[in-house]
């Protein structure tokens, strides 16, 4: 997978749009969500698609944040943090973008956009905590312990955002009724609350030492 550069948003949000406007609404499975039969055979609505491909993107905007942690001086615990970010949710990505495909859906492409087509003030405003484009020119301009501080605190933000998305997704009547979706979004739910937790008291330590 290409490395993914910051701002990289305005084909991706386009394929997004298409995506919701495209998407195949079946009617709801009786039963909790994630139960069903084949996969071929479960129902998937409007919402499920809308929360793969926005997904697609949340993740995309964390694999360029936890990337500037190997060239902004970030310390050896933000780094190691970093990597098991950037690692797992690129496995994400692949296997949303595969559901996607096998559902007939347009897929966003996390490594296929221009640099220079950032939607200006938008992106973050469409997609529960996704870092707007002066968030992230800040987190560029950082370096050493500042670099750190920030990295967490608006990873937290993003973070948190990205379980937001997972709360829209299952008060959605009919959605996640489909394995696939259900298991990626519960994943998504206790790994970044997790994270959450880990990176609170991360932060509270980098404050303690270096107040």
């Amino acid at each position: 997978m290409m490395p993914i550069r910051p701002r990289l948003y305005l084909a991706l949000l386009a394929a997004i749009a298409a995506a919701a406007c495209s998407a195949a609404r079946t009617p709801p499975a009786s039963g909790r969500p994630g139960e069903g039969s084949a996969r071929s055979a479960q129902p998937y609505t409007a919402a499920d698609v809308h929360f793969m491909s926005a997904m697609i993107a949340h993740h995309a905007q964390a694999i360029v944040m936890a990337g500037m942690a190997r060239t902004h001086d970030a310390g050896p615990s933000v780094r190691v943090l970093a990597e098991r970010i950037a690692s797992a949710q690129q496995d994400e990505i692949r296997a949303m973008q595969e559901w996607l495909r096998a559902h007939g859906q347009p897929v966003p492409g996390a490594d296929a956009m221009d640099v220079n087509h950032m939607l200006h003030g938008v992106a973050h405003a469409l997609i529960p905590g996704m870092l707007s484009e002066s968030q992230m020119q800040q987190l560029d301009a950082s370096s050493g312990k500042q670099f750190d501080r920030l990295f967490l605190s608006l990873m937290i933000q993003h973070h948190q955002g990205a379980i937001s998305m997972v709360d829209e997704l299952f008060a959605s009547y009919g959605a996640a009724q489909d394995q696939t979706v259900f298991k990626l979004a519960s994943d998504v739910d206790a790994d970044q609350s997790a994270e959450i937790a880990r990176m609170q008291t991360m932060l509270l330590d980098l404050v303690e030492q270096d107040p």
